[in-house]
């Protein structure tokens, strides 16, 4: 892409995919994007060290649901929400350091 981003498509486990970008990264940031379903896995693992989610109000029943089998994920990580005028929340997550 223009600026230099580049996006790779893979079939990995969490870890497998983590381990391939960190090689092409070169020691600059990973990006992970995609949906609830796909981060869930990176979450689960632990791999997710920062992330930003946007929520924005829909119907009760539609979507798919990102926290189902996190239960606790909250102890781990520093949270700061932000809403908007127009009902959109932004969430951050930021890793806690360990003990």
């Amino acid at each position: 892409m223009e600026g230099g981003t580049t996006f790779h498509f893979i079939d990995a486990s969490p870890a497998q995919a983590i381990e391939a970008a960190r090689k092409v990264a070169g020691g600059k940031d990973i990006r992970l994007g995609g949906g609830p379903t796909m981060l869930r896995e990176f979450l689960k693992a632990g791999l997710v060290d920062h992330m930003h989610v946007v929520v924005v109000p829909i119907l009760l029943g539609r979507g798919v649901r990102l926290w189902d089998g996190l239960e606790g994920l909250e102890t781990n990580y520093d949270i700061e929400s932000v809403s908007s005028p127009i009902g959109v929340t932004h969430m951050t997550f930021t890793r806690v350091a360990s003990h």
